[in-house]
């Protein structure tokens, strides 16, 4: 019994390790027509020692189009952060995302996008 744990044990140990990371986005629920409202969104990646979070947008079905990205991040700097203030211009449900990239260096010209958050929609009235 003893040497089943401890196989067990040895076993779990010796298992994959995969990298922590999140991401996450806030936007208000709803906005008015000509109004200006903040879109916010943070991530990271325990794997990466740079980072950088940003914003997409689309109305209705069409493409996702970048709004902004936030500063670099380096690994110990905390969570990567970006933000955008959009005036709501019509009518409609606005939708945006925040995307987690991972660079090689803080100025690295081909970061990897990592993960993606939720769909966060905005209904402008």
């Amino acid at each position: 019994m003893i040497g089943a744990l401890g196989l067990a044990a040895v076993a779990l140990a010796a298992g994959p390790a995969f990298a922590k990371g999140d991401v996450s986005i806030k936007a208000p629920h709803t906005a008015q027509v000509g109004k200006t409202f903040t879109v916010t969104a943070q991530g990271d990646d325990d794997a990466a020692d740079y980072v950088r979070v940003c914003l997409e947008g689309r109305a209705g079905a069409s493409a996702w189009h970048q709004v902004t990205c936030g500063s670099v991040a380096g690994r110990g700097d905390g969570s990567a952060e970006a933000a955008a203030r959009v005036k709501a211009e019509r009518a409609g449900s606005p939708q945006y995302r925040a995307v987690v990239y991972v660079l090689l260096s803080p100025k690295d010209s081909h970061p990897v996008r990592e993960r993606t958050s939720g769909v966060a929609t905005v209904n402008v009235r």
